[in-house]
């Protein structure tokens, strides 16, 4: 599919101007994504040179470097993700699609020059207050579908950051504005696009949840500054009569990998289930590779599940995600096609359930399991992250004495 639409691409901005080279030009963009009930999910980029932009949400920056132009349309590959926008110059700025293959997805995008206001402020009145905690469940309507998050918000007039924390990750950095009663909130990471709105009181929220153009689902919120989630510590676990986590997946030299192998004997292991198209996993994975960077005695692999359709394709995007954060461990393909959560319970058998991209095992130097994390709290959880990084150093140091 890639080839076809970059074909498409390529002739139409051949057709529009055969001689024209056009850039963009730097300063900052409000680029926005379309939506269901004709809403858009806004962010704000400044491009820094030719070649590169930055992404902001709240306190996140992202860099990207990999820009390339034909004739009056841009092509913009978000980094370590295979997201890419693909968009005709106009004199306003750009106009195009946001394009993710592995899952056929393609969202209409539009970008406006010399604007940096992701939300504007249309109600002059006293905002009504998002700062704190809020116990929050989501697709409430739908007991199947039902799930519990922890939205942590600081506020600073309309302007509003923070995120929602579920059992298996956060939604990243959020940003937008309170409006009267009325809020927005939204981010885009390179990989997913969320628009979150709605309307608040004193004690409640209720409202609507967006990712990219083909989901939306309700959520409900009470203000509870003691709530806190199910430890991430004990969802998922050895199932009765394993002793030992296992497996054997293959590296990008075709090598059936395990943890019977003489790379793990004698040391303290950390297993992470994880896969290239995941930001909660890109977090994870950037702390691990400084952690590993830095504590040469641990050893780190990962096993990836991938929606690339062939395996060629996922390991070219595993050693994409590589080279960008400089990871030096093996990251092991352990299915690709789907990140179907029931397909990473058939391929690890011994684990209750896989809840959740990226879950951790720790593995003494015996071969014993000896703790199971699911989920991660990514640096938008603020402190909660700074938290993890300390409960994880004290646990490997503790496994490295024995």
């Amino acid at each position: 599919m890639r080839k076809i639409i970059c074909f498409l691409f390529v002739v139409s901005a051949i057709a529009c101007h055969k001689n024209t080279q056009t850039t963009l030009s730097n300063g900052y963009y409000r680029i926005t994504l379309d939506v269901k009930d004709n809403k858009q999910i806004p962010f704000i980029a400044r491009v820094t040179s030719e070649n590169t932009l930055e992404i902001y949400n709240a306190e996140e920056v992202i860099h990207v470097d990999e820009i390339q132009y034909k004739n009056d349309s841009v092509y913009i590959q978000t980094p370590v993700f295979e997201g890419y926008i693909a968009a005709k110059i106009t004199k306003d700025g750009f106009e195009g699609h946001f394009i993710k293959e592995s899952l056929d997805r393609i969202v209409r995008v539009k970008a406006e020059k010399g604007n940096n206001i992701r939300f504007e402020i249309t109600d002059k009145s006293t905002p009504a207050s998002l700062e704190g905690i809020w116990e929050t469940v989501f697709s409430q309507n739908s007991e199947e579908d039902r799930y519990i998050a922890k939205g942590i918000f600081k506020q600073k007039g309309n302007q509003v950051t923070g995120t929602f924390r579920t059992t298996t990750g956060d939604y990243r950095y959020l940003e937008g504005v309170v409006n009267g009663h009325q809020f927005h909130l939204s981010t885009f990471d390179g990989a997913h696009a969320f628009l979150f709105t709605g309307t608040l009181t004193d004690s409640t929220l209720t409202g609507n949840f967006y990712s990219g153009n083909h989901w939306k689902e309700p959520f409900v919120a009470k203000r509870n500054p003691t709530y806190e989630l199910p430890s991430a510590e004990g969802l998922t676990y050895l199932k009765e009569g394993y002793h030992k986590f296992s497996f054997s997946f293959p590296d990008e030299n075709g090598n059936s990998i395990s943890l019977e192998d003489e790379q793990f004997k004698n040391k303290v292991t950390i297993v992470q289930i994880m896969g290239t198209w995941c930001p909660n996993c890109l977090d994870e994975s950037k702390f691990y590779t400084q952690f590993s960077k830095e504590n040469p005695a641990v050893k780190f692999v990962s096993l990836a599940f991938e929606v690339a359709k062939t395996p060629e394709i996922a390991f070219q995007r595993i050693n994409r995600l590589k080279k960008r954060i400089g990871i030096k461990y093996p990251i092991l393909l352990a299915q690709y096609g789907s990140d179907s959560k029931l397909i990473a319970n058939e391929k690890l058998p011994m684990l209750n359930h896989v809840l959740s991209y990226p879950t951790t095992i720790f593995v003494d130097k015996k071969g014993n399991v000896r703790k199971i994390h699911t989920g991660f709290n990514g640096p938008a959880t603020g402190d909660l992250y700074l938290e993890f990084q300390k409960e994880f150093k004290s646990f490997v140091n503790l496994l490295l004495k024995e």
